[in-house]
């Protein structure tokens, strides 16, 4: 059974910091990329950051948000420094293999920058 569980959302004020994890399990993750998303009331979900033979990042999130993974423990990471009010959103980790095709998705935690 494939699971993928985000975890280290919450409540953080603007200028800081907070560092999601996505543990998953039923699936060869090495054999992945994995990525993060994010998706704010009323707007589409949008790529956040990416992670497979290289990274990329939405520009919107360059030099703050660095992307990571550990294969021993099947685990994708998202460290989010200097937060402002706009990275708030509900953030989704993703799973994605070409061949065969498959995409596994987790089912989000929420993030929320306020003073």
């Amino acid at each position: 059974q494939v699971q993928l569980v985000e975890s280290g959302g919450g409540l953080v004020q603007p200028g800081g910091s907070l560092r999601l994890s996505c543990t998953t399990s039923g699936f060869t993750f090495s054999m992945y990329a994995m990525s993060w998303y994010r998706q704010a009331p009323g707007k589409e979900r949008e790529l956040v950051a990416a992670i497979g033979v290289l990274t990329n990042y939405a520009d919107s999130v360059k030099g703050r948000f660095t992307i990571s993974r550990d294969i021993a423990k099947n685990t994708v990471y998202l460290q989010m420094n200097s937060l402002k009010p706009e990275d708030t959103a509900v953030y989704y980790c993703k799973a994605d293999r070409t061949s065969p095709k498959r995409t596994y998705w987790g089912p989000g935690t929420q993030v929320t920058v306020s003073s």
